[in-house]
This record gives structure tokens, C-alpha cells and sequence, in this order.
């Protein structure tokens, strides 16, 4: 059967009256059928109305190919009459972010010649895909002004049905494919677009539209907007951001990109300096670590354990020791597993990768590396001490 879809003919239509015709079972949902629905399903960029079905709670709603409305429903619901409550919150939302579409849709045409090519109305912002290969900040702001006097204008919004004989004469934003009659939205002396959506009938309600961003999509432009209640708790939330940075800062929010340039600028020369003294410090502390080597083999051998460093510091370190004359690192990370860097330096023998790949096969872990420089990661904590003396004792071996 084809429910009589009363949101085309009110889309202020709260509360209404009904028959529950039939149940259908759609895998383990329940999706009542009723004979007249104010309730919107989700389509054309529009998502689905919210409410209640006498105490039956209405999650989704969808349109099969004939016309009928299916409200998916949260639990058991008989057959016969029913009064149905819409989410008037969620629906005044919708028709606030479809209207204010359609009037910045025909501002992109009359800015930038730009049409939209999609709608999605989504939780917190909407976007519309335009055929604007170069977007620019200039053709967003001329085109949300426009918009906005539109909205400000207060103009009346009409509600047109005509076949589709009549339907070019109205001098649409887009064509339809309907074949039956056609149901166009008529922003009084700025917009005419064919749509099934549920729209406020002044743009005055709209309240306002704001441009939240865009990016280039598809060869195209993706603009973010906002209308009516969510823009106004964009600002609310984007207005005490601000006040809380300009605080932190103690700056006006105005002066935000200067200060904020600046505080870039002064971390990244502190960022350098911490560098340059983190090279030193290692320096000293790889020269302190070589002059108290075993030399027992003939070799400055420095072997040491760390739990409060990260391997890559650990790295920085073993190769700062190799740059000494006659030098070989055996450093250790120690955590949950152990985590082993080996160097040396060019003048000594044998090849750091090798002892490290031998040692892996017969101790566990995993690792590689070069003839001067090598790591293993995964090392059972029990085989530490086996696994250094391995280490130590095959680069001897090569020498």
C-alpha cells in the first residue's frame, strides 16, 4: 500500500492520528506500516524523523519503492489506531539545515556559477558538494552574505506541485526525474528546487547561515556549513575556545595567530637549543662511559643497562660512543622485554649485524643491522645476561 505522506502537506505537523495496517518483520525488526505518517524517512541528504507511535518508540524510517513508510519500532505494537509524536526538536533542526541548503545551493549559482552536485545533513554540520574547481575565501564569504540577507529577508517559503510539463516554466535550480507530480520548494523570488524534504515556511526562521569551512573534493568543493540552532552552538562553542586560548595566552582572542606564530616561533628555537644541549650532554656522558670502559680485550668495551630511556636516545648514544677510537657499545633498554643496540667503531674488527643475527637464532629476539651498527627488540629479560656475553664474545670472535 502507499502511505499518505502528511509532512508534504505540513511539515509542522507534530501529532497525528493513525491506523497500524500491518507489521512487517525485516530480519529480527520490527517495521510498522500505517495507512498516513507525518514521520520522515530518510532521503535526499536527509536523515529520518525520531518520535513515538503511542508509547512505541520510533527509531528509523525508511520508503520501500511503492510509496510505503516503514517505521522501525523498539518494540511490540498492534494493529489499528495509533497517535504518532515527532521529535519536533530534531525535525524544526532538519527543516532549519534543508532550507538554509537550499538558499546557499542558489547563492554558490549566483556567486561563483557554481551548482551543488550533493547534500548531506549530517549530527553537527551539513556540507554540499559545488562544481567549484578553485574555491577561495572571498567566494565563501560573498556567497554565506548573500545567503544570510536572504534569511534575514524573512521571505515567505512556498510549497508548488506541478507535473512535469510545468516543471520548466518554474525555472528550477535542478531538474527532477519524477514522472508524476513534482513537488517544488519556492524561496520566494530567489529559489525554486524540486524536493520531497520537510522545510521551515519563512526563511526568517533559518535564523542564520554560517560557512564553516571548505575543501577542494572531487575536482570540486566541499563546503561545511551550519544553519539556525547549529550555528548558533558553533559560535557559542568556536566563541569560548577562543576566550579560553586568549586567556591561556593572555591575549585578546583577536590577536590569536600573532601570539600563537609567536609561541611557534619560541618553541622551535627551544626546540633547537634542547637539541643542541641534548647532543652535548650525550657527548660528555659517551666520553665519560669510554674512559671507564673494560679494556680487558684490548678494546674499549662499554656495556650499560637503562629503564628510563627510549631506544632512540639509547641509539644516539651508542654511536656517539663508537665515534671513539677503538670502542664498542653493548647498551640496553630495559622494560617488559629487553631492546639492545651494539656498535663500534670503524677501526674495530667484526661486524655488529652478524653478532647480533647469530645471537638471535640461538637466544631469541629479533634483529638486524650493519657492520657498525645493530639492534634486537624482543628479548626475554632471562637471557639478557646470555645474550650480551653472545654479543660480545662473536664480536671478539670476528676480530
Amino acid at each position: 500500500m502507499t502511505t499518505q505522506h502528511l509532512y508534504y502537506e505540513d511539515s509542522y505537523c507534530r501529532e497525528f492520528s493513525a491506523a497500524v495496517v500491518e507489521v512487517r518483520a525485516k530480519g529480527d525488526r520490527r517495521m510498522a506500516v500505517l495507512d498516513r505518517s507525518a514521520f520522515y524517512p530518510a532521503s535526499g541528504g536527509q536523515p529520518h524523523d525520531t518520535g513515538t507511535l503511542g508509547t512505541v518508540r520510533v527509531l528509523e524510517v525508511e520508503e520501500d519503492g511503492a510509496g510505503t513508510i516503514l517505521h522501525l519500532v523498539d518494540s511490540e505494537i498492534g494493529l489499528g489506531p495509533v497517535t504518532g509524536h515527532i521529535d519536533w526538536e530534531r525535525r524544526f533542526d532538519h527543516m532549519q539545515q534543508h532550507t538554509g541548503q537550499h538558499i546557499l545551493s542558489q547563492a554558490f549559482i549566483q556567486v561563483a556559477a557554481a551548482p551543488t552536485l550533493s547534500f548531506h545533513l549530517g549530527q553537527e554540520s551539513c556540507t554540499i558538494d559545488v562544481d567549484l574547481a578553485q574555491p577561495a575565501p572571498s567566494v565563501m564569504r560573498e556567497a554565506e552574505d548573500l545567503a544570510c540577507r536572504v534569511v534575514f529577508e524573512d521571505r515567505p517559503v512556498h510549497i508548488l506541485t506541478v507535473n512535469r510539463a510545468g516543471l520548466a516554466a518554474l525555472g528550477v535550480r535542478r531538474v527532477s526525474a519524477r514522472e508524476s507530480e513534482i513537488r517544488v520548494i519556492d524561496v520566494e523570488g530567489f529559489d525554486r528546487s524540486p524536493c520531497g524534504g520537510t522545510h521551515v515556511r519563512r526563511s526568517g526562521e533559518i535564523g542564520m547561515i554560517a560557512v564553516l569551512g571548505f575543501e577542494r573534493y572531487k575536482g570540486g568543493t566541499r563546503v561545511e556549513f551550519a544553519c539556525g540552532g547549529r550555528a548558533l552552538t558553533t559560535l557559542r562553542n568556536d566563541h569560548e575556545v577562543l576566550r579560553t586560548l586568549g586567556r591561556l595566552v593572555s591575549g585578546h582572542r583577536y590577536e590569536l595567530p600573532r601570539l600563537t606564530e609567536k609561541l611557534l616561533e619560541e618553541r622551535s628555537t627551544l626546540a633547537r637549543e634542547n637539541s643542541r644541549l641534548q647532543e652535548q650532554i650525550l657527548e660528555t656522558e659517551a666520553a665519560e662511559l669510554v674512559r671507564h670502559a673494560d679494556r680487558s680485550t684490548g678494546k674499549a668495551v662499554v656495556q650499560a643497562r637503562f629503564s628510563d630511556r627510549g631506544l632512540e636516545t639509547i641509539k644516539v648514544l651508542a654511536q656517539k660512543i663508537a665515534a671513539h677510537p677503538g670502542a664498542v657499545a653493548i647498551l640496553v633498554v630495559v622494560q617488559d622485554s629487553a631492546q639492545i643496540v651494539v656498535a663500534k667503531s670503524s677501526d674495530v674488527p667484526g661486524d655488529c649485524g652478524t653478532a647480533v643475527k647469530d645471537t638471535t637464532k640461538r637466544l631469541g629476539g629479533r634483529g638486524g643491522g650493519r657492520p657498525e651498527l645493530a639492534q634486537a627488540g624482543g628479548i626475554p629479560l632471562s637471557a639478557l645476561d646470555a645474550w650480551i656475553q653472545s654479543v660480545a664474545v662473536s664480536l671478539s670472535a670476528q676480530s
